[in-house]
C-alpha cells in the first residue's frame, strides 16, 4: 500500500491487467435470462439483416426515409453484436475477465452505437415531422442530400464525443477493486472504481448523457407536439387517423428505448439509490430489446418494406424448394 500511495502522489497512473464483469452473479434465474438474450440476438440479426437487404436491392426504396431506416437497422445490428455475444460468452465459458484495453474498446463501441441509436430515432422523428407538418415542401426539405448530411453529422459528433469521454478513462488509477457491477465495461461503474479523482469523468458522463439522451428525447417530444397540433387542424377524421397511424410504431420504440435509460441514468448519477441488480437488468433489457423490436414493430410493418420482404422470402423459398427437389432426384437416380 505504501508503494501505491507513493505512486499516486507522484502522479503515476496505475492501470490493472483487466476487470471482472460481475453484474449477473447475484441475478436469479440467470439461465433463463441468457437463453432469452440468445433468442433476442438471433431475431435482431435475422430481421435487421432482412430489412437491410430489402432496402438495398430495391431502388424504389432509396429515399430519405428509408436511408434513415437503414441507418437505424445497421446501428441495431452493431449495438447488440457488441454486447450480447460477450454476455453469453461469460455465461457459457464462465470467464468474466476482460483485459483493460479490451474493456475500453468494448466501452467505446457500446456507447458509440447506443448514442447513435438515440440520434437515429431522433432523425426518424424529424422525418415524420417534415412529412406531416410540411407535406407540400417535404420533397424539397427532406432530400437525400440533406438526410445524408444529417446522418453524417450525427455520426461525426458521436464518434468525436465518445472518443473524448473514453480517453478520459486512461487518466484514472485503479488500485482497489476491479469488479465491475454491470453486464459490460460500463462507463460509470468503471470510473467509480478509481482511487484518484474522477470528477472530470463524472462531468463528461453527466454532460454527454444530457446531450445524447435528454436532448434527443426533448426534440422528439416537441416534434410530436407539433405533429399533434397539425393533425388536429386537419378537417377530416380519416386524415387524422392516417397521419397518426404512421407515428404509433415510432412512439412505441422511442418509449421502449428512452424511458428506461433516462430513469436509470437520472437515478444512478444524481440520486445514487438504484438497486445494482435492478440497474443491470433494466439497462441490459433497455439496450438489447429495442434493436430486436425496431425492425418488427416499425420498419417491417411499413407497407413498402413488408410487401417486398414477403416477395423476397417467397422467391427464395421457391428457389430452395426446387434445389432440394433436384438434389433428392439426383440421389434417387444414383
Amino acid at each position: 500500500m505504501s508503494f501505491l500511495r507513493t505512486a499516486l502522489n507522484s502522479s503515476v497512473i496505475i492501470h490493472p491487467p483487466g476487470f471482472y464483469i460481475v453484474g449477473f452473479e447475484s441475478l436469479p434465474s440467470v439461465n433463463v435470462f441468457f437463453i432469452f438474450l440468445a433468442i433476442v440476438y438471433v431475431v435482431t440479426v435475422l430481421f435487421n439483416g432482412l430489412l437491410i437487404i430489402v432496402v438495398v436491392i430495391n431502388p424504389s426504396l432509396h429515399t430519405p426515409k428509408f436511408l434513415a431506416v437503414i441507418n437505424l437497422a445497421v446501428i441495431d445490428l452493431c449495438l447488440n453484436t457488441c454486447t450480447i455475444p460477450g454476455m453469453i460468452k461469460i455465461f457459457l465459458v464462465k470467464d468474466n475477465f476482460i483485459p483493460f484495453n479490451l474493456c475500453l474498446v468494448q466501452m467505446y463501441f457500446y456507447y458509440v452505437f447506443a448514442t447513435s441509436e438515440s440520434y437515429a430515432l431522433t432523425i426518424l422523428a424529424y422525418d415524420r415531422l417534415v412529412a406531416i407538418c410540411f407535406p407540400l415542401r417535404q420533397n424539397s426539405i427532406n432530400t437525400m442530400r440533406s438526410m445524408c448530411c444529417i446522418i453524417t453529422f450525427t455520426w461525426c459528433w458521436v464518434l468525436g464525443s465518445i472518443t473524448f469521454s473514453t480517453s478520459l478513462m486512461t487518466k484514472l488509477s485503479f488500485c482497489n477493486s476491479v469488479r465491475v457491477f454491470s453486464y459490460f465495461c460500463d462507463y460509470a461503474p468503471v470510473f467509480r472504481l478509481a482511487c484518484n479523482d474522477y470528477s472530470m469523468q463524472w462531468f463528461a458522463a453527466s454532460f454527454l448523457s444530457m446531450l445524447t439522451l435528454a436532448g434527443p428525447f426533448a426534440f422528439i417530444v416537441l416534434s410530436y407536439v407539433s405533429i399533434l397540433v397539425t393533425v388536429f387542424r386537419m378537417k377530416t377524421l380519416d386524415r387524422r387517423l392516417k397521419a397518426l397511424a404512421t407515428c404509433v410504431e415510432h412512439i412505441i420504440i422511442v418509449a421502449i428505448f428512452f424511458i428506461p435509460l433516462l430513469v436509470i441514468f437520472t437515478i444512478g448519477f444524481y440520486l445514487g439509490g438504484i438497486n445494482p441488480d435492478h440497474r443491470v437488468l433494466s439497462l441490459s433489457m433497455a439496450s438489447c430489446l429495442p434493436p430486436c423490436i425496431n425492425p418488427i414493430v416499425y420498419s417491417l410493418k411499413t407497407t413498402e418494406i413488408k410487401t417486398r420482404a414477403l416477395t423476397l422470402i417467397k422467391k427464395n423459398t421457391i428457389i430452395l424448394t426446387k434445389s432440394l427437389r433436384i438434389i433428392v432426384g439426383l440421389k434417387t437416380t444414383k
